[in-house]
């Protein structure tokens, strides 16, 4: 059986959502194409706001249920 492949934007964004929530820096980003890096960065963006209020665990999941 064939596994189908996830839309490679959406993966970016979880990774860079759990970037942010980890509280690493910006600058450990892994892609270098411009439109590839929006989508992390703004994952990033999403998990460094849900570390500054205190969500962590389920808690992030919650905003974000791709993570599980």
């Amino acid at each position: 059986m064939k596994r189908q492949k996830r839309d490679r934007s959406s993966t970016l964004f979880n990774r860079g959502f759990r970037a942010g929530l980890d509280g690493k820096s910006r600058d450990t980003c892994p892609v270098s194409t411009t439109d590839l890096r929006s989508h992390w960065m703004s994952g990033w963006r999403e998990g460094r706001e849900a570390h500054w209020d205190g969500m962590d665990g389920v808690s992030a999941i919650q905003l974000n249920p791709a993570l599980h």
